[in-house]
């Protein structure tokens, strides 16, 4: 089953042509889309920006390194259902009671279409992302303990994100469309901006675009700074009405640019760390 959706960014999030065209795809064929790049690039407020732009409800699931595929599907309480049998309550008997609904069974149940994001997902255990293959690929899993499988009454629209911090397993990567978000160039990042700041000063634009790829380019740094430390390091510039002459030079608010100590060591230091 296709849609009709056509997602072409929303006034905050600007989007390339190469980017929208694969997810508009990805939306036609039903394939969840991998989304990988380096952090700062916009992946997860990708999902966010189509939830919006299409008014979807947006369900995350943010991975942790102890996270299992289990938890996105549903949990069973059963030490719960014990103790309310050794308590003698009521209702012991239904199970369903005990069943609790992970992120993609509420995608999968949910009222209307959204969009389940799969944040991060490469912080999990290399078999995290196979034992989703079946329930993404068909969208159903089944409740042993309720003997009920659970099909989605709308399919979701599925984002993935990765900060390829590990390699994922192919049979996975087969089942999803896939698009790398490269870090922007000056002039995309300058709509980027733009699209936050529509009323910022060139010269201050013209200074902070200057510092800021400086500093990404010629330091070797822990964590290079990404486009929300940019942003909010203008916002922070013009809050503190500090002169927009020499910001490469003096790089004023440093610490809303560079959140490691070490990294703000290095571009203090003229003579070290540069490439």
């Amino acid at each position: 089953m296709t849609t009709n959706y056509q997602f072409t960014g929303t006034d905050d999030y600007i989007i390339n042509d190469d980017l929208m065209l694969t997810m508009n795809i990805a939306i036609k064929m039903n394939k969840p889309l991998l989304v990988k790049g380096e952090p700062g690039t916009g992946k997860t407020a990708l999902a966010e920006s189509i939830a919006k732009a299409l008014d979807m409800p947006l369900i995350t699931w943010s991975i942790k390194s102890t996270t299992k595929a289990q938890d996105g599907l549903y949990q069973y309480d059963v030490v719960k259902r014990l103790y309310d049998s050794e308590l003698g309550n009521e209702g012991v008997e239904d199970i369903k009671r005990y069943i609790k609904l992970g992120k993609i069974g509420e995608a999968f149940t949910s009222d209307k279409q959204c969009v389940l994001l799969i944040d991060e997902i490469d912080k999990a255990d290399i078999e995290f992302p196979n034992d989703l293959l079946w329930e993404l690929d068909r969208m159903e899993f089944y409740i042993p303990e309720t003997d009920e499988t659970i099909k989605a009454n709308h399919k979701p629209i599925v984002i993935i994100t990765s900060n390829a911090e590990k390699e994922l397993p192919d049979a996975f990567l087969r089942r999803c469309a896939f698009h790398y978000i490269d870090f922007p160039d000056e002039k995309l990042m300058r709509e980027i901006v733009l699209a936050h700041y529509p009323d910022i000063e060139e010269e201050l634009m013209t200074q902070t675009m200057d510092a800021f790829f400086y500093v990404r380019e010629y330091y070797e740094l822990k964590k290079k700074p990404s486009t929300s430390e940019l942003l909010d390091w203008i916002n922070a510039l013009q809050l503190a009405g500090i002169p927009t002459d020499n910001l490469r030079r003096d790089l004023p608010l440093m610490s809303f640019l560079l959140k490691k100590d070490e990294d703000r060591d290095t571009v203090k230091n003229p003579y070290g760390g540069l490439r």
